[in-house]
């Protein structure tokens, strides 16, 4: 009978509990200490998180030197299928708030997703995606948010600066012309569409399925 197993834990800052890595059977599960938002990722159901990464950059892989800012290492999963898109010359930042999520990705988990961290394209930071957003003067032409399990601050709550206007606003700024700013949540928000709207950006909402062609969908903005 598989039950879980805790591999490991790590601080999530400001809130004063873990974010914890369980092994369950042959895969991997993330959740909160205190089981607040649940299971927040599995690698058994990452449909959502692979089209997160796989529909934006397909829609800019035929640009010259394209720029990708993830926030949001998780499983690797989004990584994985944008550079699965992306050419030999592309650039894709990934900022990780959370140190321990980086070094289960260069472990065991990290084989679930093909060790997309140890593709040279790809740059992973030890750092808060808002400070990038606010303070970098580099232009990508797509940014792809998944820090939370929606348009709030779930993980760690100063991440609702993201979703604001304001927030929106640092995101528009960092984009290219004709860039495309993709946004996870587990659940609709038409509120968070609507924020989008008053943040200047044309808008696509996407449901798609967390694993295969049934059960749960979750649902992703495009924000142009």
């Amino acid at each position: 009978m598989k039950k879980f197993v805790l591999l490991d834990s790590t601080p999530i800052p400001d809130e004063g509990i873990d974010l914890c890595l369980f092994e369950y059977g042959d895969d991997f599960i993330i959740k909160r200490e205190d089981g607040k938002g649940g299971q927040l990722m599995n690698t058994r159901m990452h449909g959502s998180e692979d089209a997160l990464g796989r529909l934006p950059c397909a829609e800019i892989a035929g640009r010259t030197d394209a720029r990708v800012l993830i926030g949001g290492l998780g499983m690797g999963f989004t990584l994985a299928a944008a550079l699965a898109e992306l050419d030999a010359q592309a650039q894709v930042l990934v900022a990780e708030l959370l140190e321990g999520v980086i070094r289960w990705n260069q472990g065991p988990l990290g084989a679930k997703a093909g060790y997309p961290t140890r593709d040279p394209r790809a740059q992973v930071l030890h750092e808060d995606v808002a400070r990038i957003l606010k303070t970098d003067t580099q232009k990508f032409d797509a940014i792809l948010l998944d820090v939370d399990n929606g348009p709030e601050g779930l993980t760690q709550s100063v991440n609702s600066w993201l979703y604001s206007v304001d927030g929106l606003h640092g995101c528009k700024r960092a984009l290219r012309p004709g860039g495309i700013l993709a946004v996870w949540s587990a659940s609709i928000d038409q509120r968070f569409s609507a924020r989008l709207r008053s943040a200047g950006f044309r808008v696509n909402e996407v449901q798609v399925f967390a694993h295969g062609n049934r059960g749960p969908k979750h649902t992703i903005w495009f924000a142009r």
